[in-house]
């Protein structure tokens, strides 16, 4: 594979402790280098004008290297799928499981400061 043109960009909050987290977890597992990573605060200008700073601000975004632009548990579903979990990720994109994934992630965003000072990421709750 060809880094340069099968590469696919995921933006995170760079501004969120349990984000940070997942990042690392995502770099280390993502051994063909398929993704490109960047928090949404320093993303390139092409890449913010597909989307709004309010999404970008709620939940993670993949931008395939074919052009979609996936958001929450989208996004993760077809990352895991690119990591090589796709006999997990493939079941569970399919409705009406897609829909259960997508509501478990918007908790999981909705309570990531909270989840930062759980883990013990932070020594303080961020403000999302």
């Amino acid at each position: 594979m060809d880094p340069t043109t099968e590469q696919h960009w995921v933006l995170w909050d760079g501004a969120c402790d349990f984000c940070a987290w997942s990042v690392a977890q995502l770099r280390r597992r993502d051994k063909q280098g398929r993704f490109r990573i960047a928090p949404f605060q320093s993303a390139p200008q092409e890449l913010l004008q597909r989307t709004t700073p309010n999404s970008l601000q709620r939940g993670v975004h993949v931008f395939t290297a074919d052009g979609r632009v996936l958001r929450g548990g989208r996004a993760v579903l077809f990352i895991g799928e690119q990591l090589g979990y796709g006999w997990l990720t493939r079941p569970l994109s399919l409705p009406p499981m897609v829909w259960g994934v997508d509501a478990v992630y918007w908790v999981i965003a909705r309570l990531r400061g909270k989840l930062s000072r759980w883990m013990g990421l932070s020594e303080k709750e961020c403000l999302r």
